[in-house]
């Protein structure tokens, strides 16, 4: 055993030696040192020796382990060494290579600061597919069937569904406010959760509409919540985003899932109240729908609207980083041009 133990020493040795590369060098190293290398498989069958053998057999095959350890780490340095040779001398005055790095997109890192925002008031995190069903999108909550949002006009229809009806016509989302019930049948009341994403419309872009763009909704659902806890929620959730007190307020609106619904304006952070191209001279943006759910969109989701309320708020995640930044033309964030997005790395 000990003359095996030798002649795998001395072959082993050689072979390090041997090695051209790194990666090579690691080869040998499992095929002498991993769990089924020969070493160790004759330091499996120890018991099969005398005790006397045993000893001494065990001694040596821990100095010879020892010996390719030091062996691979002498070579490994030789390698490395020799692979940090040039042919031609450094000069270590010029300046380095600037490495073009990466970052998030701007209306991504908006959607991971609310997020963070939000779930510092115990709010949970919730999403769902991009393509939905008529149902969800629209008989859920509350859309008459005459609707126009209900069109191909609107709404991107799924080829091959648009002539059938309720949870068989399927289409891209218009919006992310079918999720509300989604999540309360799953998950019941009360319930307080967020759910970003991005939502397909049908309509002509401009600089503060897109076809593609990101919403951001947030849904409270209790048993006694107040109207004045959600203009709460509203002006903490802009601070925390923004900074700053931002300045908001709620004109009477219409929603089909709200009862009672309203517009939610922020001050202008282009020109700061002033009136300019984004806000249309009026020194206000329209950020978010917002109100109650309305009593049949709780109905849909197996609650009794005589027992549960809350407050619903949808915000124009792409208008809020246009409020950010100072960006007057929300399809600037969609361009992908390079030249603008590193703005903001």
């Amino acid at each position: 055993m000990l003359e095996k133990l030798e002649t795998l020493r001395d072959e082993a040795l050689e072979r390090i030696r041997q090695t051209s590369s790194v990666e090579e060098l690691e080869q040998e190293r499992v095929t002498y040192l991993g769990k089924k290398s020969p070493l160790m498989a004759m330091l499996k069958n120890l018991r099969s020796l005398e005790p006397d053998e045993r000893r001494a057999f065990g001694q040596r095959a821990n100095e010879i382990k020892q010996e390719f350890h030091e062996a691979i780490r002498a070579r490994k340095e030789e390698l490395m060494d020799e692979a940090s040779v040039v042919d031609h001398p450094l000069d270590f005055t010029r300046p380095g290579t600037v490495l073009s790095l990466g970052g998030l997109h701007p209306s991504i890192q908006m959607m991971y600061d609310l997020n963070d925002a939000f779930q510092s008031m115990g709010f949970e995190l919730f999403s769902e597919d991009e393509i939905s069903s008529e149902k969800y999108i629209f008989d859920n909550l509350n859309f008459p069937p005459n609707h126009p949002a209900r069109e191909s006009m609107d709404t991107y229809w799924i080829a091959g569904t648009e002539q059938k009806h309720g949870a068989e016509r399927l289409a891209l989302r218009p919006h992310l406010t079918g999720a509300s019930v989604r999540y309360l049948l799953k998950h019941g009341a009360p319930a307080r959760f967020i759910y970003p994403g991005s939502v397909f419309r049908n309509e002509t872009t401009d600089a503060r509409h897109e076809r593609a763009f990101m919403q951001y909704e947030a849904l409270i659902v209790e048993k006694d919540f107040s109207f004045a806890s959600g203009k709460l929620l509203i002006d903490t959730i802009l601070e925390k985003v923004f900074g700053h007190p931002v300045r908001t307020r709620m004109r009477a609106g219409f929603f089909p899932f709200v009862e009672p619904g309203f517009e939610i304006d922020m001050e202008c952070q282009v020109c700061h109240g002033k009136g300019c191209r984004t806000c249309h001279h009026s020194g206000w943006i329209e950020v978010m729908p917002g109100g109650s759910p309305h009593p049949n969109v709780l109905k849909a989701a197996g609650l009794d609207p005589a027992v549960w309320s809350g407050f619903y708020i949808n915000i124009g995640l792409d208008r809020l980083v246009m409020m950010r930044y100072a960006v007057d033309d929300v399809r600037l964030f969609h361009s992908n041009d390079l030249r603008f997005l590193k703005q903001f790395h």
